[in-house]
């Protein structure tokens, strides 16, 4: 037994020298075995690579709704948000935020109808990461609380509104707030009930107001009310063909969004589509239809107006209709821009929203005593280099606008 013993243990090292005197006689071979470790190591880094790849195509074929959901996780982490939860009274107010309370007013942006925080990531994507914006989903949108349609209508939204600031505690001080289309109906009755709150306002294409000129959603509203609301609402699409139509309502700029997407857009919609039929319904009703036009003069703070010329929801001429009652107000008008001016013009509405905030410090500065002996300092070279500069009370603010800068010089005499 012994021998047979010592035959199996040296039996693998005389394989392996015959291996080797092999590989030296036949070299060719050997580069094909090296040759074939070469494709295996492909062929697994390829199957690697191919699985989030295919994982990606299945999700975009078969569940379009989870991909967008992840769509916007990755841009809320890309641009440093995070999303929060504020509870108060049993009620629960989701929100993304980024930056802290500073030197610079906070930012709140107040979405429109039907939509979500995640409609401000492009606007948010051209403003300073040091200044602190605050996005919230608006009563019973997305992650906030669904009660009942008295918290639906505008001055129901304006008092969860106001809750959500105090339970945040972002009325310490003046904030800018900022909200489009139902968002600016809501932020202008806001500004009109706590004036103390606001330092100044943007409102883009806000709706609530008496315009003069017909657009082709009234049309659609005016075939609703004689069908006694039977009619399908353009803003409440059902099927990817119905999305696509409230695209080319809502947006000048055509974009091609493939067929999966907007099926996608509409599943991620669909299970909301009774709650938002009851918030229409609330904002289209005799209270809140022109709550904002029978607020306008109550307004007190600094205000701009952005809209879009081709605006197909809430007519253009409504930018008038503020300025008529607000002769001070600060109106920019977006040329080919309809009424999704975030997605449409982004960066252009970012930047105007800097110059107004940048406009409306340097003014309150100039209005102190003893600012018009104040010492002169170098201009920033732009918008961002001016926010980001430190905030010096006893310097000369340097304005853009100098006819701006006499009327504040005069007021200060005349005091």
């Amino acid at each position: 037994m012994a021998p047979l013993g010592i035959s199996q243990r040296a039996e693998p090292a005389v394989t392996c020298n015959r291996r080797n005197e092999e590989k030296k006689n036949n070299p060719s071979k050997a580069a094909m075995a090296a040759d074939l470790d070469i494709i295996n190591l492909f062929i697994i880094a390829g199957g690697t690579l191919a699985v989030p790849i295919l994982a990606f195509v299945a999700s975009f074929l078969l569940w379009p709704s989870a991909l967008i959901k992840v769509y916007y996780w990755y841009w809320r982490r890309t641009l440093g948000l995070q999303v929060r939860y504020a509870d108060c009274g049993g009620y629960r107010f989701c929100y993304s935020y980024r930056g802290k309370p500073g030197m610079r007013p906070s930012i709140l942006m107040l979405h429109g109808f039907s939509a979500h925080k995640d409609t401000w990531l492009t606007v948010v994507k051209y403003l300073p990461k040091h200044l602190h914006i605050v996005c919230v989903d608006m009563p019973g949108h997305e992650g906030t609380t669904r009660t009942n349609t008295e918290d639906y209508s505008i001055q129901g939204q304006v008092r969860r509104i106001h809750q959500f600031v105090e339970t945040i505690r972002l009325n310490r001080k003046p904030f800018h707030l900022v909200g489009t289309s139902m968002g600016g109906n809501v932020a202008g009755v806001y500004a009109a009930c706590y004036p103390s709150e606001i330092c100044s306002m943007t409102l883009i294409c806000p709706d609530g107001i008496r315009h003069p000129c017909e657009t082709k959603f009234d049309n659609h509203l005016q075939d609703l009310e004689h069908s006694n609301y039977t009619l399908n609402i353009p803003l409440i699409p059902t099927t990817p063909e119905e999305m696509e139509d409230m695209f080319r309502l809502c947006s000048h700029v055509r974009f091609k969004i493939p067929q999966q997407i907007l099926q996608g857009l509409v599943d991620v919609r669909e299970p909301h589509n009774t709650f938002y039929q009851e918030v229409f319904m609330e904002i289209v009703g005799e209270k809140s239809r022109y709550a904002l036009q029978d607020h306008l003069h109550l307004i007190t703070a600094p205000l701009q107006v952005i809209w879009g010329k081709q605006d197909q929801v809430v007519d253009v001429s409504g930018a008038a209709v503020i300025a008529e009652v607000l002769p001070g107000c600060r109106v920019d008008l977006l040329e080919n821009c309809g009424h999704s001016v975030a997605m449409e013009r982004p960066c252009r509405t970012a930047k105007l929203i800097l110059e107004f905030i940048i406009l409306q410090q340097d003014a309150r500065v100039l209005l102190q005593p003893g600012a018009e002996h104040s010492c002169p300092v170098r201009p920033a070279a732009n918008i961002n280099d001016y926010l980001t500069a430190p905030f010096n009370t006893n310097r000369r603010p340097l304005l853009r606008e100098q006819e701006k800068v006499e009327q504040a010089r005069k007021k200060v005499k005349l005091k």
